[in-house]
């Protein structure tokens, strides 16, 4: 059960990989000068920086190498702090683990993303970054981290890699921090099966994200050259093949999102108002993906009876979305002596016990989103959706 992207796969994706495989370059580099070599990585490189507005755009195997390479760029060292929501994906907290960075976990708002409110309580002497997760396309109270960040001196590095293609007041998420990192696994608005891509301003972070992606290299278009800086990296190099399905996704971009949001608006009117629930906080509502469409009950038993009905689960048993179901995550916290377990975050542990997720784009049971419709849903579907959710609630009106 995948990602709008991945439903939405065709001709135009067989004939980008076909025309990788015909010139028998598979990998990013070659000569520019061969009309063999066909470029795909550089190209979706560069389409998708321009897509975004970023200067730079660096293609990586996954989201979750294109958040090590990111981290590492930002020289955040070991036993460095980074503040992280309590609502995320493991491969979030794992980059920082394995770069011995620390994740400080903090509370989460209505909008199901960091809480800037609750940032400053977790700032430390050893506190370095802020890292926001615009989670299921939803973009974060960007104005108010970026000010705490700037007030305490602290980079921001986004997670986007559930976002492509959102915004936030007309800017790309991604584009606000000092780095941004997407995703484009199966789950994920676009997809290449894996993937990701880092994107930032800054010259600098670029260059240094590019070396550790491919075991110190220089950036560069064609034959590999040293780097001029005396820089350890790793193999996290796209292939030609995944820039090409890349290449043909990135084209469906805005035709997706357009048609997800005009699908989730119809769910939600369908739905419309009821008793003892609310959608979620939308901080750009006309700019988030609308993948998915969270219902927030008033209390969670509640919240529990109506997903048990629809044969889906409330959002607190997400798996290694929630924080206290990613087991090695708390293992690696109780080894370090720092807070772990479901009750250090007694507001996102209320907030995702009240919540429900319906699919709109994402159709993934891994988020809770087990219930709902997808992007190729018929108005008649998503109609029958609403019906089931509001019978749902009914059923469970009366009950005490």
């Amino acid at each position: 059960m995948p990602g709008p992207g991945w439903y939405w796969i065709g001709e135009e994706e067989r004939r980008e990989v076909l025309d990788v495989m015909e010139s028998g370059h598979l990998v990013r580099y070659g000569k520019l000068d061969d009309p063999g070599f066909k470029q795909k990585t550089r190209l979706f490189e560069q389409e998708f920086a321009e897509h975004c507005g970023a200067k730079h755009a660096l293609a990586t195997s996954s989201g979750a190498t294109a958040l090590v390479a990111a981290m590492n760029a930002l020289e955040l060292k070991p036993g460095d702090e980074v503040i992280v929501p309590g609502y995320g994906f493991i491969a979030t907290y794992s980059a920082a683990v394995f770069l011995g960075v620390v994740p400080v976990l903090a509370e989460i708002g209505h909008d199901l993303n960091l809480d800037p409110d609750d940032i400053e309580h977790r700032i430390t002497s050893k506190t370095k970054a802020i890292l926001p997760i615009h989670m299921l396309g939803n973009p974060c109270n960007m104005p108010a981290i970026l000010a705490i960040a700037e007030k305490h001196g602290l980079v921001v590095l986004e997670d986007a890699c559930q976002a492509t293609g959102a915004t936030y007041q007309g800017r790309w998420v991604g584009t606000l921090g000092q780095m941004g990192v997407f995703s484009f696994n199966a789950f994920k608005v676009i997809t290449t099966g894996d993937g990701g891509m880092i994107i930032t301003d800054s010259e600098d972070l670029y260059e240094r994200a590019f070396c550790f992606h491919d075991q110190g290299y220089h950036p560069f278009a064609g034959a590999k050259r040293p780097a001029e800086r005396n820089t350890l990296g790793l193999k996290l190099c796209m292939t030609e093949l995944t820039a090409a399905v890349g290449r043909a996704q990135l084209r469906k971009l805005d035709r997706l999102l357009d048609t997800l949001r005009r699908k989730k608006t119809k769910l939600k009117n369908a739905i419309g108002s009821i008793p003892g629930t609310r959608f979620r906080t939308l901080n750009d509502a006309e700019g988030e993906c609308a993948t998915l469409c969270t219902v927030l009950f008033d209390r969670a038993d509640k919240a529990a009876q109506v997903a048990e009905i629809l044969g889906t689960r409330t959002v607190d048993n997400s798996g290694w979305h929630v924080y206290d179901k990613m087991d090695h995550f708390n293992q690696y916290l109780k080894e370090h002596g720092r807070p772990f377990g479901r009750g250090i975050l007694p507001q996102t542990d209320d907030i995702l016990g009240r919540a429900i997720n319906l699919s709109v784009g994402v159709v993934d049971a891994g988020l809770g989103a087990g219930f709902g419709i997808c992007i190729d849903s018929t108005d008649e579907e998503i109609e029958q959706a609403a019906v089931q959710f509001r019978n749902a609630c009914t059923q469970t009106a009366n009950t005490v």
